[in-house]
Parts: C-alpha cells; structure tokens; sequence
C-alpha cells in the first residue's frame, strides 16, 4: 500500500476505558492514534469525553486501585498515559492538550466525530468543525450511555455522588448503599440482575416498575420473587427524586390511579436500559437488533468493513464494565496494528 504522510494510521473514535486502552497500544506500537475524544450532549453521537466512568464518583472495582479512584480521575490517567507515548486529541485548541494534572479542569474542548465515511479507503472522519481527517484503520469505542428518567435531581445527585446510580455491580458494594433501604427502576432481566446484586448489600430492595408485572424472562422473574429482601412497588412510576446533598426518597405516581405519593431510600438505581452511541455511523458497519455493533468473531475486534475495528459498550450490551471495556481496547489496537502490517502500513 502506498503511504500518504497525511492518512493516519489510526483514528480512535471515543475516549472511555476502550478508547484510552487503544490509544495506549496502538501509540506504543508508534501509530501516532488519534483520537476524537467526544463532546457531551451533541448530536447525533452524545459521546461522553471520559465514559461512564464520569458519572461515577468511586470506582472500587478495578485493578491496580485498592483504595479506590473516582471515575474522573481514573478517566485522566488513561488519558495521561496515552497522551505520553504520542497519543494526539482532535481538541478545539489544536491536537496536543497539556493533561498533566488530572484535578485541574480542562482549559480546552475536545471534539466529536461528526461523521464517518466507511465506504472508500482512506477512510474518512470529519469532526465537529467539519475538517476532514482520512485514516488507514479506525477502531470505534463510543461506548453506550444508560437511559435515565431525565429528572433535574436525579441528574444532579448522579453526578454529585448523593447516591443515585445506574450501574449497581459498579457501586452497589460502596459503603453509601451498604445496609440502606434501596429502589430499583424497571423490570426487565437487567432489573431483576441489579437488584438481586443489591441484596448482598442492601437492608431491603424495593423494585419500582410502571406495569403490574415484570418484563423480565420467567426464571429471573421468579428469581427476583423469591427473593425475601425485595419488595415490588407496580404501577408506580418516580416523577421526582428527593434529597439535597444525599437521596432521600422519591417521588411516585400511580399509573393507574394518578395518585402521588413518596417513598423513603438511600439509594436509587436506574436499570432501564442502555443506547449505545452508533447513530453517527448512519448504517456503515453492520449492527445487532439493540444498535449494538456486531462483530465478526466473538474473539476479535473486527467489524463488517475491513479495516474498521470496535471495542468496549458500543459492541457489549452484557458486561459493561471498565475493565472489560479496557481489556477489549487493547484486543482492538493489536488488531489494527498487524490489519495495517498486512497491508504494508510501517
């Protein structure tokens, strides 16, 4: 293949656990990756800079941290470490931001990836400001973002640490849920999962669901049942969550009869499902029936188009996990790196 000093060699698209462990490899192995990091609440990709792991104030569950790590900053010594071995970032400001200190606030914004062109090679990315950036390969790692209610509070307190989540195997084990009374909302297999999971932890588990029955497959339902620590809460659907720095409650209305009323919690958990963020894609890799990028093997990164590989919660709609997403970043550099060694790309 004839080399172009202007095609990279890779474009990293998202900047969560997936995108950073590309990034990391595919720069150690001197691709010089780049990376559109994403920008929140744009559209049509609503890539969160960072991932999940932004809205997650202690992360206690990954390697390497045994007393734990808020998700910002563990986000920042990704970024820090890919940022050291030739990682550049598609920012506002240019393509070499300084990330040295993982507390301060970034002084710069990063870029989304507007649209891609997987229909001829180079491939073609184009970002917000609508430059066009031409690639060897791209590996796509946009993650998936949890559906929330919407609600200002549960926003803020989501974000604040004050004790609404939507990740309970991510935080349900945190001393702020331990022995609390928690609510669940949703009723499908996820719900019943999280909430089993909670009763490990949790003095009781009050599943709130806007049916009179669960979504969820017999077995699991049934599982969730017979479960004495959880109690069912049907037609109910939280119009409001209660609490300043810290849930307290919140605030129910009955499908049914419209009737209001509140319920007191420590904690609350969002299980209503997840989108991952693939729109932008606009049909050119080859989807499963969520919107999930479907991979070719199982055991691999690569996707319906040669050259295009995929890692972390855009592909996996069952662990969802920092450390699966990591582990699947670093599956989908080494694919890109010996994809672009057969072609002849040094």
């Amino acid at each position: 293949m004839a080399q172009d000093k202007n095609v990279e060699k890779v474009i990293i698209v998202g900047s969560g656990p997936a995108g950073w462990t590309a990034a990391i490899y595919t720069a150690r192995a001197n691709l010089q990756p780049l990376v559109f990091a994403g920008r929140p609440k744009t559209v049509p990709t609503t890539i969160l800079p960072g991932g999940q792991l932004m809205m997650t104030t202690e992360v206690e569950n990954y390697p390497g941290f045994p007393h734990g790590v808020t998700g910002p900053v563990m986000m920042s010594y990704f970024e820090q470490q890919a940022v050291r071995f030739g990682t550049r970032i598609v920012t506002d400001k240019g393509l070499n931001p300084d990330v040295s200190n993982p507390d301060d606030g970034h002084s710069y914004a990063y870029q989304d990836c507007k649209r891609v062109d997987l229909s001829r090679k180079p491939f073609v990315v184009v970002g917000e400001d609508d430059k066009e950036y031409t690639a060897h390969t791209v590996i796509i790692a946009t993650g998936a973002t949890a559906n929330w209610l919407g609600l200002k509070n549960e926003m803020r307190l989501a974000q604040s640490g004050g004790g609404v989540s939507a990740c309970a195997v991510c935080d349900g084990a945190l001393p702020v849920f331990r022995d609390k009374v928690v609510g669940v909302v949703g009723g499908g297999d996820s719900a019943v999962e999280e909430a089993t999971y909670l009763t490990k932890f949790a003095a009781k588990v009050y599943m709130i669901h806007r049916r009179d029955q669960l979504r969820a497959s017999k077995i699991m339902a049934e599982r969730a049942k017979s479960n004495h620590k959880i109690e069912f809460l049907w037609n109910k659907g939280v119009v409001d969550v209660l609490g300043d720095n810290m849930i307290t409650g919140v605030k129910l209305k009955d499908t049914v009869t419209g009737k209001e009323s509140e319920q007191p919690l420590g904690g609350l958990f969002m299980a209503i499902g997840h989108t991952p963020a693939t729109a932008f894609l606009n049909g050119q890799l080859e989807l499963d029936a969520k919107k999930y990028i479907k991979l070719k093997d199982p055991y691999r990164s690569t996707t319906s188009v040669d050259g295009v590989f995929a890692a972390g919660d855009c592909v996996d709609s069952v662990y969802r996990q920092a450390v699966t997403a990591a582990g699947m970043g670093c599956k989908a550099a080494l694919d890109a790196e010996r994809w672009l060694a057969v072609q002849g790309v040094e």
